[in-house]
């Protein structure tokens, strides 16, 4: 890397000298302002490019406006054109620049992961992860995610535990989703690791779209199954089968026999709409929108661009070619780096007349449709949080709130506590930058060491440039009062950094009632957006601190009651759960109620029945 930015005793940035200095080579730019990173782009000519940012004769806004801000560049040099985009994409997504075109936040953009791993998994995931695993997505449901991931689960059983192999190799007895049906136990080898391989291979051809394939495949199976005798087997792919036909029968739409994805963008103000129809095998598979953050004076092709490539750079399935009502700036160059991505041809089209057109033209409408139903809705939300801002900017007399981090301790007599941090991005909760912490030195009710713990963890974690903690924020807030706000000062002190800390106070009916700040309490308007912000943000991360701590609570409980009762096995234990529908409901039944359950008889129901009072 070629930086420009001077060392040692230079104090000053010339930034016409630099300029000199500059090669006529291709590469990426970074430009900075004293915050840091504020854009990077590429170029042919790295030195004709930058150069033209402080020449007299632009008359570019966007570039005008960036170049007074600029306090010093560098650059990084690479082989050609197609290098450079590669690494400009890669920089924007690390560093977000706020003069670059950009996808929005990815909080309602999740992926189905299959993960690397010996019996992999097919799982949630809400961000894509820098590991081996592969992901499908991004999607803009996370209520559709879960339900074809649910569906995936019902078609092929495959593995939801975390277990380790081949190290957990028959350790432990098959747990609860063997029981009910939802898991072949290939944990305990009651399924060859040839078949539950051949099951993630088909979910993961469903996931694409490939029902045709999968189909095809599986009446194989079923063929050679009925062949073997093995009737029993060949039955459960039958019902495979038939489920599958009856969602494919639900596609109606049909386009050829190819795999496209049709692209269309509506535009309002600095907000662009992306929508997206995905056809598989032929067939209109589903659509997504995305939302673009762009100035007003970016032109349609330049956003266009700027999605292609920061969409299908995360993009597990790239089609053989993408549908657009207009060209993307750099069309033959993104052409060329989406085929070097996948390793065949990927054409980029803008048709004029035919069947390809009418695809185009019903998701240009839709994504028009779609931007007149959300602009209202995205100009109310806008405004209303850089209202709410303002009034806490003003109220606290902190200039930028840009970032606002917000923690809480939840636990029941100092049981399985918990920490939580969620944070709100120009007003808006940021979903994909929570965190859960699970306290570790604190034992007991002391909300304060927990506090304290939590917080030098995630400073901690930005001074070792940690992936997921390398944002500091504008303002942290505790959900308490002098006491947390102690901690977290004393945790931040600590870790040399320096950041205004406000505590959350509520009043006597536990509702907010407004911040503490330096020593004085800070009395918000009821009924003003600042309050109403305060608000949000207390009720969330409470709520995300009690969401964890309910799952662990709950798991613990599972573990003690369902695999430590005196003679309750398998069979019983799923049948006690299938009869009372719940571990509260079995905690309390009398001893006549837990006899009659199937497969249950006096021993045994006194075993639980004695199990749950064993401490009265």
């Amino acid at each position: 890397m070629v930086a420009a930015t001077p060392h040692g005793t230079v104090a000053v940035f010339d930034i016409p000298e630099e300029i000199k200095k500059i090669p006529t080579r291709p590469g990426v730019y970074i430009m900075r302002d004293d915050s840091g990173i504020i854009y990077v782009g590429k170029a042919v000519n790295l030195h004709n490019r930058v150069r033209s940012y402080f020449q007299k004769s632009q008359n570019n806004p966007k570039t005008l406006q960036l170049a007074k801000n600029i306090t010093n560049f560098e650059y990084v040099v690479t082989d050609n054109e197609s290098e450079a985009l590669i690494l400009e994409n890669n920089m924007i997504k690390l560093h977000c620049p706020k003069y670059n075109i950009r996808l929005k936040d990815d909080k309602a953009y999740p992926y189905i992961k299959i993960t690397k791993e010996r019996l992999p998994r097919v799982v949630y995931s809400h961000r894509r992860g820098k590991d081996k695993a592969k992901y499908y997505g991004p999607f803009v449901s996370k209520t559709h995610v879960r339900e074809l991931l649910d569906l995936i689960h019902r078609l092929w059983p495959l593995r939801r535990c975390s277990k380790i192999f081949p190290r957990d190799f028959e350790k432990t007895r098959p747990c609860l989703n063997h029981h009910i049906g939802q898991c072949k136990a290939p944990c305990n080898r009651l399924l060859s690791e040839e078949i539950y391989e051949n099951h993630v291979s088909e979910a993961e051809q469903f996931i694409q779209g490939k029902d045709t394939k999968v189909l095809e495949k599986l009446s194989q199976e079923m063929q050679s199954a009925a062949e073997a005798m093995e009737y029993e087997r060949a039955a459960e792919i039958r019902d495979t089968i038939n489920a599958l036909k009856l969602l494919t029968d639900k596609q109606k739409a049909e386009s050829g026999n190819e795999d496209r994805d049709i692209i269309a963008l509506a535009r309002e103000n600095d907000e662009a709409l992306m929508q997206i129809f995905f056809v598989r095998d032929g067939k209109l598979s589903g659509r997504e929108h995305y939302m673009m953050a762009a100035a007003e004076n970016e032109t349609n092709a330049e956003i266009l661009s700027a999605f292609i490539k920061q969409f299908y750079s995360e993009a597990a399935f790239i089609p053989k070619e993408l549908v657009i009502v207009s060209p993307p700036a750099e069309q033959e160059l993104i052409s060329e780096w989406l085929s070097s991505l996948i390793g065949r041809q990927v054409a980029i089209t803008v048709p004029k007349i035919g069947e390809k057109r009418k695809l185009a033209d019903l998701a240009q409408t839709n994504a028009e449709l779609t931007m007149s139903q959300f602009g209202a809705h995205i100009k109310r939300e806008t405004e209303r949080n850089k209202n709410a801002l303002q009034e806490l900017a003003a109220a606290l007399n902190i200039h930028d709130l840009t970032r606002i981090e917000a923690y809480d301790i939840s636990n029941i007599q100092g049981y399985e506590s918990v920490g939580s941090m969620i944070v709100f991005e120009n007003g808006k909760s940021k979903n994909s930058d929570y965190r859960k912490f699970k306290l570790r030195a604190v034992i007991g009710p002391d909300d304060y060491a927990g506090m304290e713990e939590v917080l030098t963890r995630r400073f901690k974690r930005y001074n070792e440039n940690s992936e997921g903690f390398a944002k500091l924020p504008s303002v942290i807030f505790v959900d308490g009062g002098k006491g947390q706000i102690s901690a977290v000062e004393k945790a931040l002190v600590a870790q040399s950094i320096s950041i205004p800390v406000c505590g959350m106070v509520k009043d006597n009916r536990h509702r907010t009632r407004g911040l503490l700040y330096q020593g004085e309490e800070i009395n918000l308007p009821r009924h003003g957006e600042g309050f109403k912000l305060v608000t949000r943000i207390q009720d969330e991360v409470h709520r995300f601190a009690l969401e964890y701590h309910k799952k662990l609570r709950a798991d613990s409980q599972v573990r003690s009651v369902l695999d430590e009762i005196p003679g309750i096995g398998a069979t019983r234990r799923k049948e006690l759960l299938r009869h009372f529908k719940s571990i509260e409901a079995i905690r309390t039944a009398d001893i006549d109620a837990l006899a009659a359950a199937p497969s249950m008889n006096n021993k045994s129901a006194a075993a639980v029945y004695n199990f749950f009072r064993k401490g009265d």
